[in-house]
C-alpha cells in the first residue's frame, strides 16, 4: 500500500507577498508557520544561506482547520500571458436550490470584499437571467469564480 501523495497549489506570480495576501483574504488562509525548530522565515532562510535579496521570491500560506492543501506562491521573471488552464470557484452560495437573491447576496459580498482586497471583476455572468456567479481575477490576473 502506497502512502497518499501530498500536494500543493502553487501560484507563479511576481510579488509573492502581495498575491498570497490576496488569497489569503479570499480563502480565510493565513501565513505557513516556519518549519519546526526555527522561530522565523528569516532565521531559517539565513540557516540555509538563502541571499537576501531572494527572501521575497516566494510565500506560503496554510488552512488554520488543517483540512485544506497548502499554497505557495512562486516568483516568475515573466507576466502572465494566457487565460488560465485552471481555476479555483470560491462556493459561497450555497448552490442552485437556495433562493436566488440570497445566492446573488452572498456573491456579491464576496466580489465586493475582494475587490477591496485588490481583486478584480471580469464578467457577471447570468444563468437563464439571474446572477449565477462572477469571473473576477487576482491582483496579477489570474482567473477564479464566485460562484
Amino acid at each position: 500500500m502506497t502512502s497518499p501523495v501530498q500536494w500543493t497549489l502553487t501560484f507563479d506570480c511576481h510579488d509573492a507577498g502581495r498575491v498570497a495576501a490576496f488569497w489569503a483574504a479570499a480563502l480565510g488562509y493565513v501565513e505557513a508557520p516556519p518549519p519546526t525548530g526555527w522561530s522565523t522565515w528569516q532565521d531559517w532562510l539565513r540557516h540555509h544561506d538563502v541571499p537576501e535579496e531572494e527572501w521575497d521570491d516566494g510565500a506560503a500560506l496554510v488552512d488554520p482547520s488543517g483540512l485544506r492543501p497548502r499554497i505557495s506562491f512562486l516568483r516568475v521573471p515573466e507576466p502572465k500571458q494566457f487565460k488560465n488552464r485552471i481555476h479555483l470557484d470560491l462556493q459561497v452560495s450555497g448552490g442552485r436550490h437556495i433562493e436566488q437573491p440570497k445566492r446573488e447576496r452572498a456573491i456579491r459580498d464576496t466580489v465586493e470584499r475582494l475587490v477591496a482586497a485588490g481583486g478584480e471583476v471580469l464578467l457577471e455572468v447570468p444563468e437563464a437571467g439571474p446572477l449565477d456567479h462572477v469571473v473576477m481575477c487576482d491582483p496579477e490576473g489570474a482567473e477564479f469564480f464566485v460562484v
